[in-house]
Protein backbone atom coordinates (compact mmCIF):
# COMPACT_ATOMS: atom_id res chain seq x y z
CA UNK A 1 0.00 0.00 0.00
CA UNK A 2 2.81 2.38 0.95
CA UNK A 3 4.51 1.75 -2.38
CA UNK A 4 1.27 2.51 -4.23
CA UNK A 5 0.84 5.80 -2.38
CA UNK A 6 4.43 6.79 -3.09
CA UNK A 7 3.87 5.96 -6.75
CA UNK A 8 0.64 8.00 -6.88
CA UNK A 9 2.24 10.99 -5.20
CA UNK A 10 5.22 10.69 -7.54
CA UNK A 11 2.95 10.76 -10.59
CA UNK A 12 1.06 13.76 -9.19
CA UNK A 13 4.31 15.59 -8.48
CA UNK A 14 5.51 14.96 -12.02
CA UNK A 15 2.17 16.13 -13.41
CA UNK A 16 2.30 19.33 -11.35
CA UNK A 17 5.91 19.91 -12.28
CA UNK A 18 5.05 19.68 -15.97
CA UNK A 19 1.87 21.74 -15.56
CA UNK A 20 3.10 24.61 -13.40
CA UNK A 21 5.64 26.10 -15.82
CA UNK A 22 3.08 26.06 -18.63
CA UNK A 23 0.52 27.86 -16.46
CA UNK A 24 2.95 30.48 -15.25
CA UNK A 25 4.78 30.89 -18.52
CA UNK A 26 4.33 34.18 -20.33
CA UNK A 27 5.80 35.51 -23.54
CA UNK A 28 7.90 37.88 -21.44
CA UNK A 29 7.79 41.06 -19.39
CA UNK A 30 7.03 44.42 -20.93
CA UNK A 31 7.90 47.59 -19.01
CA UNK A 32 5.60 50.59 -19.33
CA UNK A 33 7.33 53.90 -18.56
CA UNK A 34 4.45 56.16 -17.62
CA UNK A 35 5.35 59.88 -17.38
CA UNK A 36 3.05 60.67 -14.44
CA UNK A 37 -0.02 59.40 -12.62
CA UNK A 38 -1.42 62.88 -11.99
CA UNK A 39 -4.38 62.55 -14.34
CA UNK A 40 -6.95 59.92 -15.20
CA UNK A 41 -5.65 59.33 -18.71
CA UNK A 42 -2.30 58.17 -17.35
CA UNK A 43 -3.78 55.96 -14.64
CA UNK A 44 -6.22 54.60 -17.22
CA UNK A 45 -3.37 53.85 -19.63
CA UNK A 46 -1.71 51.64 -16.99
CA UNK A 47 -4.79 49.49 -16.42
CA UNK A 48 -5.63 49.31 -20.14
CA UNK A 49 -2.13 48.19 -21.16
CA UNK A 50 -2.07 45.62 -18.36
CA UNK A 51 -5.50 44.29 -19.40
CA UNK A 52 -4.84 44.01 -23.12
CA UNK A 53 -1.22 42.80 -22.99
CA UNK A 54 -2.17 40.07 -20.54
CA UNK A 55 -4.75 38.87 -23.05
CA UNK A 56 -2.00 38.30 -25.62
CA UNK A 57 0.40 36.68 -23.13
CA UNK A 58 2.63 39.38 -21.66
CA UNK A 59 3.29 40.50 -18.10
CA UNK A 60 3.40 44.28 -17.62
CA UNK A 61 5.40 46.24 -15.05
CA UNK A 62 4.93 50.00 -14.79
CA UNK A 63 7.39 52.67 -13.64
CA UNK A 64 6.14 56.19 -12.88
CA UNK A 65 8.56 59.07 -13.56
CA UNK A 66 6.49 61.67 -11.67
CA UNK A 67 6.95 64.00 -14.66
CA UNK A 68 10.72 64.14 -14.07
CA UNK A 69 12.95 63.72 -17.09
CA UNK A 70 16.01 62.62 -15.11
CA UNK A 71 13.95 60.03 -13.24
CA UNK A 72 12.67 58.55 -16.50
CA UNK A 73 16.19 58.46 -17.96
CA UNK A 74 17.40 56.60 -14.88
CA UNK A 75 14.46 54.18 -15.08
CA UNK A 76 15.26 53.48 -18.73
CA UNK A 77 18.87 52.59 -17.81
CA UNK A 78 17.66 50.23 -15.08
CA UNK A 79 15.14 48.51 -17.36
CA UNK A 80 17.62 48.07 -20.21
CA UNK A 81 19.80 46.06 -17.82
CA UNK A 82 16.84 43.73 -17.16
CA UNK A 83 16.48 42.91 -20.89
CA UNK A 84 12.67 42.85 -21.07
CA UNK A 85 10.66 41.68 -24.09
CA UNK A 86 9.93 45.33 -24.90
CA UNK A 87 9.70 48.82 -23.42
CA UNK A 88 6.63 51.02 -23.84
CA UNK A 89 7.63 54.64 -23.41
CA UNK A 90 5.40 57.67 -22.88
CA UNK A 91 8.20 60.21 -22.69
CA UNK A 92 8.26 63.06 -20.21
CA UNK A 93 10.43 64.99 -22.68
CA UNK A 94 10.68 63.76 -26.24
CA UNK A 95 14.13 65.29 -26.87
CA UNK A 96 15.75 64.21 -23.62
CA UNK A 97 14.69 60.56 -23.97
CA UNK A 98 16.15 60.11 -27.45
CA UNK A 99 19.52 58.71 -26.19
CA UNK A 100 17.68 56.26 -23.89
CA UNK A 101 15.62 54.93 -26.81
CA UNK A 102 18.76 54.46 -28.87
CA UNK A 103 20.51 52.67 -25.97
CA UNK A 104 17.60 50.25 -25.53
CA UNK A 105 17.43 49.41 -29.22
CA UNK A 106 21.22 48.98 -29.36
CA UNK A 107 20.81 46.41 -26.56
CA UNK A 108 18.28 44.54 -28.73
CA UNK A 109 15.20 45.70 -26.79
CA UNK A 110 12.27 46.91 -28.93
CA UNK A 111 10.85 50.31 -27.92
CA UNK A 112 7.22 51.32 -28.37
CA UNK A 113 6.25 54.99 -28.21
CA UNK A 114 2.87 55.33 -26.53
CA UNK A 115 0.70 58.40 -26.80
CA UNK A 116 3.68 60.75 -27.35
CA UNK A 117 5.27 60.56 -30.75
CA UNK A 118 9.05 60.84 -31.02
CA UNK A 119 10.23 61.47 -34.57
CA UNK A 120 13.89 62.33 -33.99
CA UNK A 121 15.02 58.69 -33.74
CA UNK A 122 13.57 55.34 -34.89
CA UNK A 123 11.35 53.23 -32.65
CA UNK A 124 9.81 49.81 -33.26
CA UNK A 125 6.18 50.97 -33.07
CA UNK A 126 4.27 54.13 -32.21
CA UNK A 127 0.63 54.22 -31.06
CA UNK A 128 -0.89 57.67 -30.91
CA UNK A 129 -4.16 59.47 -31.22
CA UNK A 130 -4.49 61.75 -34.19
CA UNK A 131 -3.37 64.73 -32.12
CA UNK A 132 -3.32 67.29 -34.92
CA UNK A 133 -6.74 65.92 -35.87
CA UNK A 134 -7.91 66.44 -32.27
CA UNK A 135 -6.96 70.09 -32.79
CA UNK A 136 -9.03 70.12 -35.99
CA UNK A 137 -12.07 68.68 -34.22
CA UNK A 138 -11.67 71.18 -31.38
CA UNK A 139 -11.47 74.04 -33.89
CA UNK A 140 -14.68 72.88 -35.59
CA UNK A 141 -16.43 72.77 -32.21
CA UNK A 142 -15.08 76.23 -31.32
CA UNK A 143 -16.51 77.61 -34.56
CA UNK A 144 -19.96 76.25 -33.63
CA UNK A 145 -19.80 77.61 -30.09
CA UNK A 146 -18.63 81.09 -31.13
CA UNK A 147 -21.28 81.27 -33.85
CA UNK A 148 -23.99 80.28 -31.40
CA UNK A 149 -22.88 82.99 -28.96
CA UNK A 150 -21.74 85.85 -31.22
CA UNK A 151 -23.63 85.21 -34.47
CA UNK A 152 -20.48 84.39 -36.44
CA UNK A 153 -17.04 82.87 -35.90
CA UNK A 154 -15.57 85.71 -33.86
CA UNK A 155 -14.46 86.22 -30.29
CA UNK A 156 -11.62 85.65 -27.85
CA UNK A 157 -10.27 82.19 -26.92
CA UNK A 158 -7.95 81.35 -24.05
CA UNK A 159 -6.01 78.21 -25.00
CA UNK A 160 -4.39 76.48 -21.98
CA UNK A 161 -1.68 74.15 -23.25
CA UNK A 162 0.00 71.36 -21.35
CA UNK A 163 3.76 71.24 -20.86
CA UNK A 164 5.57 72.59 -23.95
CA UNK A 165 8.05 69.69 -23.77
CA UNK A 166 5.21 67.34 -24.73
CA UNK A 167 4.44 66.93 -28.46
CA UNK A 168 0.88 65.88 -27.62
CA UNK A 169 -0.07 69.43 -26.65
CA UNK A 170 2.01 71.05 -29.41
CA UNK A 171 0.25 68.97 -32.09
CA UNK A 172 -3.19 69.86 -30.75
CA UNK A 173 -2.21 73.53 -30.73
CA UNK A 174 -0.97 73.20 -34.31
CA UNK A 175 -4.23 71.67 -35.56
CA UNK A 176 -6.43 74.06 -33.57
CA UNK A 177 -4.69 77.25 -34.69
CA UNK A 178 -4.28 76.04 -38.28
CA UNK A 179 -8.04 75.62 -38.70
CA UNK A 180 -8.91 78.90 -36.99
CA UNK A 181 -6.50 80.95 -39.13
CA UNK A 182 -9.34 81.25 -41.63
CA UNK A 183 -11.25 83.41 -39.12
CA UNK A 184 -9.43 86.75 -38.56
CA UNK A 185 -11.99 87.89 -36.00
CA UNK A 186 -10.93 85.13 -33.62
CA UNK A 187 -8.17 86.08 -31.18
CA UNK A 188 -6.35 83.20 -29.43
CA UNK A 189 -4.31 83.67 -26.26
CA UNK A 190 -2.11 80.56 -25.73
CA UNK A 191 -0.32 79.87 -22.44
CA UNK A 192 1.32 76.65 -21.14
CA UNK A 193 0.44 74.93 -17.86
CA UNK A 194 3.97 73.81 -17.03
CA UNK A 195 4.36 70.13 -16.06
CA UNK A 196 0.65 69.69 -16.85
CA UNK A 197 -0.03 70.95 -13.33
CA UNK A 198 -3.70 71.76 -12.75
CA UNK A 199 -2.75 74.52 -10.31
CA UNK A 200 -0.79 76.26 -13.09
CA UNK A 201 -3.86 76.12 -15.34
CA UNK A 202 -6.01 77.56 -12.55
CA UNK A 203 -3.63 80.48 -12.14
CA UNK A 204 -3.59 81.15 -15.90
CA UNK A 205 -7.39 81.25 -16.03
CA UNK A 206 -7.69 83.46 -12.94
CA UNK A 207 -5.11 85.95 -14.28
CA UNK A 208 -6.51 86.04 -17.81
CA UNK A 209 -10.11 86.53 -16.68
CA UNK A 210 -8.89 89.69 -14.93
CA UNK A 211 -6.77 90.87 -17.86
CA UNK A 212 -9.28 89.83 -20.54
CA UNK A 213 -12.78 89.68 -19.01
CA UNK A 214 -14.26 89.34 -22.52
CA UNK A 215 -12.90 85.83 -23.05
CA UNK A 216 -15.64 83.79 -24.74
CA UNK A 217 -14.13 80.32 -24.67
CA UNK A 218 -11.45 78.47 -22.69
CA UNK A 219 -9.86 75.47 -24.41
CA UNK A 220 -7.70 73.33 -22.08
CA UNK A 221 -5.62 70.48 -23.52
CA UNK A 222 -6.68 68.04 -20.78
CA UNK A 223 -9.81 67.61 -18.69
CA UNK A 224 -7.99 67.90 -15.35
CA UNK A 225 -6.88 71.39 -16.43
CA UNK A 226 -10.55 72.25 -17.00
CA UNK A 227 -11.31 71.25 -13.41
CA UNK A 228 -8.85 73.91 -12.25
CA UNK A 229 -10.29 76.38 -14.77
CA UNK A 230 -13.78 75.83 -13.36
CA UNK A 231 -12.49 76.41 -9.82
CA UNK A 232 -11.01 79.75 -10.91
CA UNK A 233 -14.23 80.74 -12.67
CA UNK A 234 -16.29 79.86 -9.58
CA UNK A 235 -13.92 81.92 -7.43
CA UNK A 236 -14.57 84.82 -9.81
CA UNK A 237 -18.34 84.45 -9.32
CA UNK A 238 -19.03 82.76 -12.66
CA UNK A 239 -21.73 80.14 -13.17
CA UNK A 240 -22.04 77.29 -15.71
CA UNK A 241 -22.55 78.79 -19.15
CA UNK A 242 -21.08 82.22 -18.38
CA UNK A 243 -17.83 81.23 -20.12
CA UNK A 244 -17.74 78.38 -22.65
CA UNK A 245 -15.24 75.58 -22.00
CA UNK A 246 -13.64 72.76 -23.99
CA UNK A 247 -11.03 70.07 -23.17
CA UNK A 248 -9.24 67.46 -25.21
CA UNK A 249 -8.68 64.06 -23.66
CA UNK A 250 -12.06 62.64 -22.63
CA UNK A 251 -11.29 61.95 -18.96
CA UNK A 252 -14.07 61.09 -16.49
CA UNK A 253 -13.76 64.50 -14.80
CA UNK A 254 -14.38 66.13 -18.17
CA UNK A 255 -17.53 64.09 -18.73
CA UNK A 256 -18.71 65.04 -15.24
CA UNK A 257 -18.18 68.72 -16.08
CA UNK A 258 -20.34 68.27 -19.20
CA UNK A 259 -23.11 66.74 -17.07
CA UNK A 260 -22.84 69.65 -14.61
CA UNK A 261 -23.15 72.19 -17.42
CA UNK A 262 -19.66 73.69 -17.15
CA UNK A 263 -17.98 72.03 -20.12
CA UNK A 264 -19.44 72.35 -23.62
CA UNK A 265 -17.21 69.88 -25.47
CA UNK A 266 -14.63 67.23 -24.62
CA UNK A 267 -12.63 65.94 -27.62
CA UNK A 268 -11.81 62.35 -26.79
CA UNK A 269 -8.38 60.81 -27.00
CA UNK A 270 -9.07 57.10 -27.76
CA UNK A 271 -7.22 55.60 -24.78
CA UNK A 272 -8.58 52.05 -25.01
CA UNK A 273 -7.83 51.79 -28.73
CA UNK A 274 -4.31 53.21 -28.33
CA UNK A 275 -3.52 50.54 -25.70
CA UNK A 276 -5.27 47.78 -27.66
CA UNK A 277 -3.18 48.58 -30.74
CA UNK A 278 0.03 48.02 -28.77
CA UNK A 279 -1.25 44.61 -27.62
CA UNK A 280 -2.40 43.64 -31.13
CA UNK A 281 1.09 44.19 -32.53
CA UNK A 282 3.22 43.14 -29.52
CA UNK A 283 4.11 39.69 -30.93
CA UNK A 284 5.49 41.32 -34.05
CA UNK A 285 7.26 44.03 -32.02
CA UNK A 286 8.89 41.59 -29.58
CA UNK A 287 9.71 39.20 -32.43
CA UNK A 288 11.15 42.05 -34.55
CA UNK A 289 8.88 41.13 -37.44
CA UNK A 290 7.66 43.46 -40.14
CA UNK A 291 4.54 45.54 -39.39
CA UNK A 292 2.74 46.17 -42.63
CA UNK A 293 1.21 49.57 -43.40
CA UNK A 294 -2.53 49.66 -43.99
CA UNK A 295 -5.85 50.04 -42.26
CA UNK A 296 -6.67 48.03 -39.14
CA UNK A 297 -9.80 47.75 -37.03
CA UNK A 298 -8.91 48.63 -33.43
CA UNK A 299 -11.89 48.20 -31.12
CA UNK A 300 -14.19 49.24 -33.95
CA UNK A 301 -12.16 52.34 -34.88
CA UNK A 302 -10.72 52.54 -38.38
CA UNK A 303 -7.02 53.12 -37.73
CA UNK A 304 -4.08 53.54 -40.08
CA UNK A 305 -0.56 52.17 -39.85
CA UNK A 306 1.99 54.10 -41.89
CA UNK A 307 5.69 53.52 -42.30
CA UNK A 308 7.44 56.70 -41.25
CA UNK A 309 11.10 57.66 -40.98
CA UNK A 310 10.84 56.88 -37.22
CA UNK A 311 9.19 53.47 -37.79
CA UNK A 312 5.69 51.99 -38.03
CA UNK A 313 3.12 54.43 -36.68
CA UNK A 314 -0.55 53.80 -35.95
CA UNK A 315 -2.85 56.80 -35.68
CA UNK A 316 -6.30 56.40 -34.12
CA UNK A 317 -9.10 58.97 -34.43
CA UNK A 318 -10.87 60.73 -31.55
CA UNK A 319 -14.38 62.18 -31.34
CA UNK A 320 -16.29 65.14 -29.88
CA UNK A 321 -18.27 64.46 -26.69
CA UNK A 322 -21.17 66.78 -25.84
CA UNK A 323 -24.18 66.62 -23.52
CA UNK A 324 -26.04 64.74 -26.30
CA UNK A 325 -23.69 61.70 -26.35
CA UNK A 326 -21.82 61.95 -23.03
CA UNK A 327 -23.19 58.64 -21.69
CA UNK A 328 -22.00 56.53 -24.64
CA UNK A 329 -20.07 53.60 -23.05
CA UNK A 330 -17.59 53.56 -25.94
CA UNK A 331 -15.90 56.66 -24.49
CA UNK A 332 -13.11 55.66 -22.09
CA UNK A 333 -14.15 58.39 -19.68
CA UNK A 334 -17.20 56.30 -18.81
CA UNK A 335 -14.74 53.65 -17.54
CA UNK A 336 -16.31 50.60 -19.10
CA UNK A 337 -13.38 48.69 -20.68
CA UNK A 338 -14.20 46.65 -23.79
CA UNK A 339 -15.19 43.05 -23.08
CA UNK A 340 -13.88 41.67 -26.38
CA UNK A 341 -10.55 39.85 -26.10
CA UNK A 342 -7.67 41.38 -28.05
CA UNK A 343 -6.12 39.15 -30.71
CA UNK A 344 -2.59 39.42 -32.05
CA UNK A 345 -2.14 40.55 -35.64
CA UNK A 346 -1.01 37.59 -37.75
Amino acid sequence: MKRILVLVFGILALALASLTPAMSQTKGTVYYMVPTLLDEFQTGSVSALELFLKQVGYEVKTLNADNKTDAQQSQMNDVIALKPAAIILAAVDFNALKPSIEAARAAGIPVVEFDRQITSTPSDFTSVAGTVEIGYVAAEQAQKLLTAKNGSVKGKILQVLGDPGDPYTLDIQKGFEEKLKAFPDVKIISLPAMQWEASNAGTIVADQMLANPDIDLIFSHAAHLSVAAVASLEAAGKKPGDVMLMSSNGAPVGLDLIRKGWLNVEVEQPLYAQAAAVAMFMDKIAGKQEIKPGEYDVLGLKSTVTKESWGPNIKIPGAAITKENVDNPAFWGNQKPPTDTIKSVE
